[in-house]
């Protein structure tokens, strides 16, 4: 039986051809042509025949397979995304100034309950593979540069579409790694965040396992009560505990531990949260991104006033801590932040 080519890192590439006594040179070669040079046709330049034989009985170069696609007005895409065994997933490419963030999906449905995200309602299905997150990239720039071919290439990944990262902690690693390696890809190590809603068993592994990309924490709330109903694990994995972990992981220069938190109209927006919030991170190397909420179907919360919004990056900044309102992207497609389910058609 066949193994994708695209769940390999370049050094298990490399042993894997060793093991079979072949060049591991080629490892190279594959990852230049794939990945480097965005090849779509099998590799022969260069690579011993032995090596091109080997791959052809061995290794298989199948990917996700786009089913739908929405454009937003903003010029967001969201696609629906069909894996090999039909289950499916969404994938969305997020437009800013003809550059292009990828949001990257890590699990069919998600195991979480976050009650205020759209992929909540649906429940886990499974893990995805490392070749079905690499996929989604692969897919959603050849479709950039088949449809919008003056814009600029994918410049950011993020993994914040449905599932929770650091629930699949092996296949989002072998990910991170396979898009920063310098044979392929080489995608800049702060071009890459996972995003994670406190999910303490993978965060224990972040300092010795995963390569040093960008972290972001779901927080949403300093009080437990509150955070309990948004994010039903800080029940097990309370909030005090997850930032014990984040205050262990060493920071590069300019590097920061991204804050996210979703400003809930007349539940988490308020005055007392926001002075809550800014005495809890004011030490801390802390990136705050103010997200008003996006609603969905179904959904019991509402969008705070924009007036509210402003009021609470103001008492943030007056804790010196840097607050940034995060845009809204796609909302007309059910293309942003919280808005992802692949059991819910437009």
């Amino acid at each position: 039986m066949k193994t994708s080519f695209y769940q390999y890192s370049f050094e298990g590439l490399a042993n894997l051809l060793n093991e079979n006594n072949l060049a591991s040179s080629g490892a190279t070669l594959l990852y230049n042509w794939h990945y480097k040079q965005k090849k779509i046709d099998e590799c022969t330049h260069n690579l011993a025949h032995s090596t091109q034989a080997f791959i052809r009985d061995n290794l298989s170069f199948i990917l996700p397979k786009i089913v739908e696609t929405h454009q937003a007005e903003d010029q967001t895409v969201k696609f629906l995304i069909e894996l090999e065994d039909g289950e499916k997933v969404e994938t969305v490419l997020i437009a800013f100034q003809n550059k292009y963030t990828i949001c990257l999906s890590t699990q069919v449905g998600c195991a979480m309950k976050c009650s205020f995200c759209f992929t909540g309602t649906q429940g886990l299905k499974r893990h995805l593979k490392t070749e079905e997150i690499i996929g989604q990239f692969i897919i959603a720039d050849r479709w950039l540069k088949e449809n919008r071919p003056n814009d600029q290439q994918l410049k950011n990944i993020v993994f914040m579409g449905q599932g929770e990262p650091l629930h699949n902690f092996d296949a989002v690693k072998t990910a991170c790694e396979i898009f920063l390696d310098q044979h392929g890809t080489s995608i800049g190590i702060q071009k890459i965040t996972v995003s994670t809603a406190g999910y303490l068993p993978g965060l224990m592994r972040w300092n010795a396992e995963m390569p040093g990309v960008n972290i972001a924490l779901s927080f949403h709330s300093p009080f437990e009560e509150k955070r309990n109903k948004l994010i039903p694990i800080n029940q097990r994995y309370p909030l005090g505990e997850v930032l014990k972990y984040l205050d262990s992981i060493p920071l590069k220069r300019k590097q920061y531990i991204i804050y996210e938190y979703l400003l809930i109209k007349n539940y988490n927006d308020t005055e007392v949260d926001a002075h809550a919030t800014g005495t809890l991170l004011q030490s801390k190397q802390a990136i705050i991104n103010l997200i008003p909420f996006n609603p969905f179907p179904g959904s019991e919360y509402e969008r705070p006033e924009q007036v509210q919004v402003a009021l609470f990056q103001n008492i943030l900044k007056s804790y010196n801590l840097p607050a940034l309102i995060r845009g809204t992207k796609g909302d007309d497609i059910l293309a942003a932040c919280g808005q992802l389910n692949t059991k819910n058609k437009l």
